[in-house]
């Protein structure tokens, strides 16, 4: 059982994993290098405020803060002895890491695990001069950052390794730190890095063989081929120049000359140039993407010269949704470029079966949890076709690996008897197994037909008789079609249902209503569709909040706007703990309109059990468009019910957590009561006018925030009018009218162009 950890190191590694330590409500210990001078907890001290000022926030609430302890190694680290685990993450120094285990094994208790964050030195080098009982107790545990967000943990074991102690290690970190273990062995790189880093490089070399500019390649290596929107050269920026250079350089010595990764690995001298000149990526003045004053710039890679930053929409994809086979097909540029960093990556994935592991999964795993990829690399090689590929690599002058010239074109993973199998190198196929409580959707969606399906959601069927509602749109933002499923779903509640969950497993939940289709309407004046939508929109989610079954939200990521008023009308929501709550439309000069700001006025008075309060508290949320980054935080907003609602540190368990609650709740289930409002009139009505342009005279609120807050105050109020009682049905009307209102606006229009073309809220 671990109930104390200690991190040696308090560097960005070191820190994440504090942070995500004391984000668990574990103890930790934080140690550093003795300063000299009158601060010797310096080190750790500045790593405390890096968790308190990062941005995304590493924290999940600044109370957590107190889990942490700090010291410095000289002067404390006798106090792990009271430590279960012991965690290092110095730097990538062998003698410095040897010292420091010395050290540890002065002080540890017998039973305390110790484990590295290395990915790049061995493990017999680690431990070398170890005696048998620290061995015994040794691994790697090799995080990635941020901590927080990435779900990768990549679990490595040594010979001496005892099973008790990577259970305890596997458990203790699936369950409490919420991650996704991927059982490596003592290879170069593991398995992320090993693939990530190498297709990085390619995809920085095939950027120059195939004449791209940056921007191009970005756009290309991103969304659609399923990776980040940040591309190769964005990500290269995001990590660091600097830092991806010595991980490249790394990577080269410690494997064999005759792997893939020695063609790219060369040192970049243009990289070298720009670190030079403190381009050192997004810490630094800029990397590959720089900013002058509001200028964005980018490096000419023939000239080394900065340039005007140009973006121009591939001209091979009408979307930048994933389609690999439309990418490698085709006779531009472009194409090729795919078609070569395609071939090239997805075969050295390929490649490292059976050194590495004997079946795809781990691979697949490495990346989707570690790199974000939609797909693993042998998902989107069956996603090409295995004749197709192997045709592609040919073409190419790519060698086939083993692994696929043997296969007979059969695919990587298949569908047998309802259960997902994945094909090993020597033994065929075997069911793809997870630990008990685990459930990844886009595995178990392989295995079902939907009930229902269009271009923006799906309805399934678990096997337990429950519905499982999942959007899919880009972004997963909601159109009419996302919101038929969601009135379809409702409508077979009790027939052909016993429950409904609302998940998907994309990054984000959702982030709101189609703002694209909200802006051609404006731009159609079609005022009429918009009330028509709007219209659609609140009778879906009011089909689901009284629907005769339970009905389970379960979200992570951004779960805003109309995402969150999804959410907010069902029974329970069951959210992962890197969720962002909140109604945010104020800041495109919109108001929520799908129940958002009725059910905002409800739970505050709930919580306070007053209509002026709830109707203050509602205003000042909505209006400043405020969210919370995690649902202790939201709960602060009134968007997460700390009595009602449940988080879940690891993802991978929503599905399975609100099965459970939906079979808890099923028994004697009673669809909610109708509620009752009141709107506290014109005295508060005015006292919000008031606020807004007192605010305005002060220059914090600008002139058309007036007029959005304007309408906000009309709703939880009813404006000009005396204290009212009002039904459920009169707040939605209001929401909606005030709506259609601001969009009529020529500032809202204005906002809504800035936010889709430069993605960012304007000022007007």
């Amino acid at each position: 059982m671990i109930s104390k950890v200690a991190v040696l190191g308090a560097g960005t590694m070191g820190t994440g994993i504090a942070g995500q330590l004391a984000n668990a409500d574990v103890e930790v210990l934080l140690l550093d290098i003795k300063q000299t001078g009158v601060q010797p907890n310096a080190v750790a001290e500045r790593a405390i405020k890096r968790l308190q000022d990062s941005d995304p926030p590493l924290l999940v609430h600044p109370d957590v803060l107190t889990n942490i302890t700090i010291g410095n190694i000289d002067d404390d680290l006798n106090r792990i002895s009271s430590c279960d685990w012991i965690i290092e993450a110095i730097v990538e120094r062998l003698e410095l890491k040897r010292e420091l285990y010395q050290q540890i094994n002065r002080y540890r208790k017998p039973d305390a695990i110790v484990s590295s964050n290395t990915s790049t030195i061995p493990m017999t080098l680690l431990t070398q001069d170890m005696p048998a009982s620290f061995r015994q107790h040794f691994a790697i545990t090799h995080f990635f950052n941020p901590v927080r967000y990435m779900r990768l943990l990549e679990l490595v074991k040594g010979d001496e390794t005892t099973p008790a102690v990577m259970e305890t290690l596997r458990r203790f970190n699936e369950e409490k730190m919420g991650k996704g273990i991927v059982d490596c062995r003592d290879t170069p790189g593991f398995l992320a890095n090993r693939v990530g880093v190498f297709a990085l490089q390619v995809g920085i070399d095939e950027t120059v063989h195939c004449g791209l500019n940056i921007e191009e390649a970005d756009a290309l290596m991103g969304r659609p081929m399923g990776i980040p929107k940040t591309g190769v050269f964005g990500l290269y920026d995001l990590i660091g120049l600097d830092l991806m250079a010595d991980v490249v350089k790394s990577l080269k010595n410690i494997l064999p000359d005759t792997d893939p990764f020695q063609q790219v690995s060369n040192e970049n001298h243009l990289v070298n140039k720009l670190i030079s000149e403190g381009y050192t990526g997004l810490k630094g003045h800029g990397g590959f993407y720089r900013r002058v004053d509001s200028r964005r710039e980018s490096i000419d890679l023939a000239t080394g010269q900065w340039r005007p930053y140009r973006y121009t929409p591939p001209s091979l994809v009408a979307d930048d949704m994933q389609n690999l086979v439309l990418l490698t097909e085709g006779d531009t540029p472009q194409h090729q470029f795919c078609r070569r960093v395609l071939g090239r990556v997805l075969a050295y994935s390929a490649g490292l079966l059976p050194e590495v592991t004997d079946h795809p999964v781990p691979i697949d795993d490495a990346m989707k949890l570690g790199y974000n990829w939609a797909q693993g690399p042998f998902e989107m090689i069956d996603a090409i076709g295995i004749s197709r590929f192997i045709h592609l690599l040919k073409d190419e002058g790519i060698p086939v690996p083993p692994y696929l010239a043997g296969s007979d074109h059969l695919p990587c993973y298949r569908v047998e008897q309802g259960q997902l199998q994945t094909r090993y190198v020597d033994t065929g196929y075997q069911t793809v197994r997870r630990a008990p409580g685990i459930v990844r959707f886009n595995e178990t969606r392989r295995t079902l037909q939907p009930l229902s399906r269009n271009a923006s959601a799906s309805l399934y069927k678990l096997s337990e008789g429950v519905g499982l509602i999942e959007f899919h749109s880009k972004a997963n933002a909601l159109d009419g079609d996302s919101m038929a499923i969601v009135e379809e779903a409702a409508l077979r509640a009790g027939d052909d249902l016993n429950g409904i969950i609302v998940h998907n497993d994309g990054l984000h939940f959702s982030a709101g209503v189609n703002l694209h289709r909200f802006r051609a309407m404006i731009e159609d004046r079609n005022w009429d569709g918009i009330d028509s939508f709007l219209v659609d929109f609140q009778r879906a989610v009011k089909a689901l909040k009284y629907c005769a079954v339970p009905v389970i939200a379960a979200p992570s990521g951004l779960t805003i706007g109309g995402g969150y008023e999804v959410a907010a009308h069902c029974d329970v929501v069951v959210t992962h703990t890197n969720v962002v709550l909140g109604l945010v439309e104020s800041l495109v000069g919109l108001v929520p309109a799908g129940g958002g700001v009725k059910d905002t006025l409800f739970r505050w008075h709930h919580r306070l059990g007053d209509w002026n309060e709830a109707a203050q508290k509602s205003f000042m949320n909505i209006g400043y468009g405020r969210t919370g980054t995690s649902p202790k935080l939201a709960a602060e907003l009134a968007y997460f019910r700390p009595n009602v609602d449940r988080q879940v540190i690891n993802r991978d368990r929503l599905v399975q957590a609100s099965l459970d609650l939906i079979r808890n709740l099923a028994d004697d289930y009673n669809p909610p009561e109708k509620p009752t409002f009141h709107w506290v009139g014109r005295g508060a009505f005015e006292q919000m006018q008031d606020f807004l342009q007192d605010q305005h005279s002060k220059c914090q609120l600008t002139a058309h925030d007036v007029v959005v807050g304007t309408e906000i105050a009309r709703i939880v109020t009813g404006g000009d009018r005396p204290p009212t009682e009002i039904s459920e049905n009169e707040l939605y009307d209001a929401e909606r009218m005030a709506f259609v209102r601001l969009a009529k606006t020529e500032a809202t229009h204005a906002r809504i162009i800035h936010m889709l073309d430069r993605g960012q809220a304007l000022r007007n």
